[in-house]
């Protein structure tokens, strides 16, 4: 069996035998009239269709070729007797990899396949390398996500993902635009972090002789539009988190947010779950899936727990009767919870870091059909409005198959209260919490002007998108998912 580097060598001698033919492999100039998909239902006519060879077979007086090109699949059928003398005798030049122009008219063989029976055909790029083997030579997963262009080729369930993926984007700005939503771009580069907790990449500007972060959300520049007079604005772009990178996280990944004035969490829960119906009906058909053997449902209404209920219903423990710290690490010390995890509970100095401990740990695995849980502790959530019982947020975030889905809430707009909490946040930081939230003095200035009642809602799209399409891993979704380069 040939090497790689003998085939690469093989179509090497081949490309040289063209160019002395006087034929140019890679003109910039092509002859298309149909794609594949329309030339299907040109049946008796003439069609100039372009594609890659994906399989070729028969020799001497006919040649079958299949060709592919964006929209599907379709046999072309070269004869002797009809094809273009010189184009005939290239034949023996072609590959599998290559892509080529044909002319013919539409018909079907005796066996009955729809093909185009060629009268004239070229070669628009010769392949220098073949195409792996679909079942021997691409089985590797990371091998896949590290060569997509190949993994698309071969495998159509990885490109239906992607071509949907691109729906659901869709589905989700026509939702916005159709209700009056403008869609703004914010900083990619910010001198402050901020809008959640994590840990960011970092960047020097020599220009400015400057640290910038790249966003790990853009979450304060759509608030201050609001303070600027705008009521509902959005954005859909890429945040980056230099964190872990698991089957649900990946550091560059896409996030939906808006802000909506005059609105409190309670709106943006029956927001949430209109935009996720509508996406599933427009992108699926349907509200109704399967996801990983599971029936899912993302049909409005969804359950609705607070965090303290979601507890207690899960875990069968009730955080509100602890009443210090101390009598609430003891009460955890007795769960079930992995060692490694445990580690976390020593940093923390509040009822409220403990019962949402309890909850990403013991509750939020459990949650598989899409839920929302509301009221998170004060502690926890630093940019939210508090509710009637102090000790807990206007927060909500949303689930499914175990993981978050997004993170949103009534955002916090009195200044004094926002100042007190971002200090908070800095004695977190302090005692070992290496994701606090950053004091953004710019922002305080900003709402010091004036920020009104305001909803701020956020969608993970990658975790969405995995939802929609029965993807187990983040990794499937994304196109070029990030990897540790190659040595």
């Amino acid at each position: 069996m040939p090497t790689l580097d003998e085939l690469r060598l093989t179509r090497i001698n081949k490309l040289d035998a063209l160019r002395k033919k006087g034929i140019n492999p890679y003109p910039s100039k092509i002859t298309r009239s149909q794609t594949i998909v329309v030339a299907r239902e040109n049946v008796g006519n003439d069609v100039a269709v372009v594609g890659r060879i994906t399989r070729q077979r028969g020799h001497g007086k006919i040649v079958f070729f299949d060709i592919q090109d964006e929209t599907g699949q379709m046999q072309v059928v070269v004869k002797e007797d009809v094809c273009k003398k010189e184009s005939f005798q290239i034949l023996s030049f072609l590959d599998i990899g290559d892509f080529i122009s044909v002319q013919g008219e539409v018909g079907k063989t005796q066996a009955g396949e729809l093909s185009v029976f060629t009268h004239d055909f070229q070669i628009i790029t010769k392949a220098i390398l073949p195409l792996p083997d679909k079942w021997h030579g691409f089985t590797d997963i990371e091998e896949r996500y590290r060569k997509r262009y190949l993994d698309t080729i071969l495998n159509a369930d990885v490109k239906e993902r992607i071509v949907l993926r691109s729906k659901i984007i869709d589905a989700i700005r026509d939702f916005l635009t159709n209700r009056g939503f403008l869609e703004i771009e914010t900083p990619t580069l910010q001198p402050i972090y901020g809008g959640g907790f994590a840990k960011p990449f970092s960047t020097h500007h020599n220009e400015l002789d400057a640290n910038f972060y790249l966003r790990i959300s853009d979450e304060m520049y759509l608030k201050r539009l609001i303070v600027g007079g705008f009521e509902k604005v959005f954005e859909i772009t890429k945040v980056f988190r230099n964190e872990g990178i698991d089957h649900d996280h990946n550091p560059e990944f896409t996030m939906f947010e808006a802000q909506i004035a005059y609105q409190d969490y309670v709106y943006g829960m029956d927001i949430i779950e209109e935009i996720i119906e509508f996406v599933a009906k427009r992108s699926l058909g349907a509200t109704e899936f399967t996801y990983q053997n599971i029936q899912m449902s993302v049909k409005r209404p969804w359950a609705r727990y607070t965090m303290v209920d979601s507890i207690e219903k899960f875990v069968n423990i009730k955080p509100l009767s602890w009443k210090t710290v101390a009598e609430s690490k003891n009460a955890i010390q007795k769960l079930a919870i992995v060692e490694n995890k445990m580690k976390t509970l020593k940093t923390m100095k509040t009822i409220g870091e403990c019962i949402a401990f309890v909850f990403e740990e013991l509750v939020e695995p459990k949650l598989i059909q899409p839920t929302i849980i509301y009221d998170y502790p004060i502690e926890v959530s630093p940019l939210a409005k508090k509710c009637d019982d102090p000790r807990f947020t206007q927060r909500f975030e949303m689930f499914a198959f175990g993981s978050e889905l997004g993170n949103n809430y009534s955002e916090l707009n009195d200044p004094i209260d926002l100042k007190k909490r971002f200090m908070d946040e800095k004695k977190r930081e302090k005692a070992g919490f290496t994701e606090a939230h950053q004091t953004d003095n710019d922002y305080l200035e900003a709402i010091e002007h004036g920020f009104p009642p305001t909803c701020g809602i956020a969608i993970g799209i990658d975790r969405l998108v995995m939802l929609l399409t029965d993807a187990k891993s983040i990794k499937e979704v994304i196109p070029f998912p990030t990897l540790r380069p190659e040595v």
